[in-house]
């Protein structure tokens, strides 16, 4: 077992990551998993750091459906002349066509 104060403080400016030891299974088993302060089991934390080391963004509610169509060139000038999130406004003025135009079967 180490004793800390044995090991003077390093300043901050002199750690040099490359200096950390690489954590070994039997480290990271007797390890104690913390969310904030709250000790959690060993599940609950290798969960939350798998949950971590997603990508992307999160699943939205609504998903969307990658797909080819043809418009337009006026119609596309028009929205994309709007700047960033243009796709997101034709997707809303499709959907306010449908509210407008209800099916009638």
């Amino acid at each position: 077992m180490m004793n800390l104060e044995e090991f003077p403080p390093t300043p901050f400016e002199e750690l040099d990551e490359d200096d950390a030891p690489e954590l070994t299974d039997e480290m990271i088993d007797r390890a104690v998993w913390m969310r904030g302060d709250q000790v959690i089991s060993r599940e609950e934390g290798l969960r939350a750091f798998a949950e971590k080391l997603r990508r992307g963004r999160p699943k939205a509610e609504r998903t969307k459906v990658a797909m080819s169509m043809r418009f337009d060139a006026d119609i596309l000038e028009y929205f994309r002349a709007t700047g960033k999130g243009w796709q997101t406004r034709m997707n809303d003025a499709l959907r306010e066509w449908m509210k407008e135009h209800p099916r009638l079967a």
